[in-house]
């Protein structure tokens, strides 16, 4: 008879595994050290450098000795330059007790999901979502909901459906705007909407996923600001991560009531304490300094999307829509189901169609079933364009030869 395994999985994480978008950008990476020309467009990270200016503001941080441990819930310092941010970029501000700073805008989510899921409290999502999103509910005990807004809701979700989702465990929605992985934009109108449902429902508090905020092609509303009357209930999560090429610095922050904060300092106190005391004087750079340098790269994030979607949709194949922030494209690509591939490879899923793409072209995309929607393909556009450029050719040929 064996022993019990020490090291078996608890019940919390038996289902969670790595995301598929890491698992096939390791898969990429294997086949280019194998020697195989593979472009990868599965990663959201932008290209660009951390802006010089952020980059000395660390350095001379740790020059001063700021490399000790700081308070758990942030620097007082870039707490209050985030409040500041807010006023500046959104029309409202926050105390600084409002604020929690955490390694990355991941973090801010689990440490609000961890301090107030109970086992069985529901958490709805909207299909396509991101994908740890699922996964942080259930591991802090939660249940996702998950509800469908596809390319007829413009990959929304709408009112209607949030009133049919919510019930009495009801105790979060997560909006995500701009959206990963359709770059999808609520409008200031849209927002008010899914707040009108909210009041009726004074149970539910709300997570608004602002992440891309400053990657968006069109007015960028904050729900916080459409609603001022939900603050009390409602968590901001943002950070600098996307806006400032900062994603490898593990910087992200949640603004919210001070009872809610309060709780996500506890847990993270008890699993990270305070996020990187020179990291934090990175962000404390970014977002006090000129702001002028995220206007031309969002320009410049404007003119790959646009590139690309009208490559995409030359194919003849794939369906692609465009997308109103973010750096990505959600594609439909089931007018390839029922084909056959070079190799012999019979295309019935969105999963089939990106990695025969892989084997055929070397060209590594997220399938659809990974954000809960299966159908589509994410692509990111955060690549150069000669990149982006082959990449497209390799896509194109690819759909051609499909039989």
């Amino acid at each position: 008879m064996s022993s019990p395994d020490p090291f078996r999985r608890s019940a919390r994480i038996a289902e969670v595994e790595l995301s598929e978008i890491l698992q096939i950008s390791e898969a990429a990476a294997a086949m280019k050290r194998a020697g195989r020309d593979v472009i990868s467009l599965g990663t959201g990270e932008p290209d660009f450098p951390t802006p010089p200016h952020v980059v000395a503001a660390a350095h001379e941080a740790a020059l001063r000795g700021e490399t000790t441990y700081t308070a758990t819930a942030g620097t007082p310092a870039l707490r209050a330059a985030i409040a500041e941010a807010c006023a500046r970029d959104n029309g409202y501000r926050p105390e600084p007790a409002e604020v929690i700073v955490s390694a990355g805008a991941k973090q801010v989510i689990f440490n609000a999901f961890f301090a107030t899921l109970d086992a069985g409290d529901e958490v709805i999502l909207a299909a396509p979502y991101w994908t740890s999103y699922p996964d942080m509910v259930g591991v802090c005990g939660g249940t996702p909901v998950i509800v469908a807004a596809g390319a007829e809701d413009g990959f929304k979700l709408t009112p209607a459906a949030l009133a049919a989702a919510i019930t009495g465990r009801t105790r979060w929605v997560l909006l995500n705007s701009p959206g990963n992985p359709s770059g999808a934009v609520y409008s200031p109108a849209e927002l008010q909407a899914l707040a009108e449902e909210l009041r009726n429902a004074p149970h539910v508090g709300i997570v608004a996923d602002e992440i891309y905020q400053h990657i968006c092609y069109v007015p960028f509303a904050s729900f916080r600001a459409v609603a001022p009357d939900l603050a009390d209930r409602t968590l901001i999560v943002n950070g600098v991560s996307k806006s400032h090429a900062m994603t490898g610095w593990r910087i992200g922050w949640g603004i919210g009531p001070r009872r809610l904060i309060e709780a996500m300092v506890a847990v993270q106190g008890q699993v990270t304490s305070g996020a990187s005391s020179v990291s934090q004087a990175a962000a404390l750079a970014a977002v006090s300094g000129d702001q002028q340098l995220l206007a031309e790269r969002n320009d410049d994030f404007r003119e790959r999307r646009d590139m690309v979607q009208a490559a995409l949709n030359a194919t003849g194949l794939i369906r692609c829509g465009s997308a109103d922030g973010a750096f990505y494209l959600f594609p439909d690509c089931t007018a390839a189901f029922g084909k056959t591939a070079p190799d012999g490879t019979r295309i019935e899923k969105d999963a089939d169609f990106t990695a025969a793409l892989l084997q055929a072209e070397g060209v590594a995309l997220v399938p659809g079933r990974a954000f809960g929607l299966p159908g589509h393909f994410r692509l990111s556009y955060a690549y150069s364009r000669a990149s982006l450029t082959e990449a497209c050719a390799r896509i194109a040929r690819f759909c051609t030869s499909l039989a």
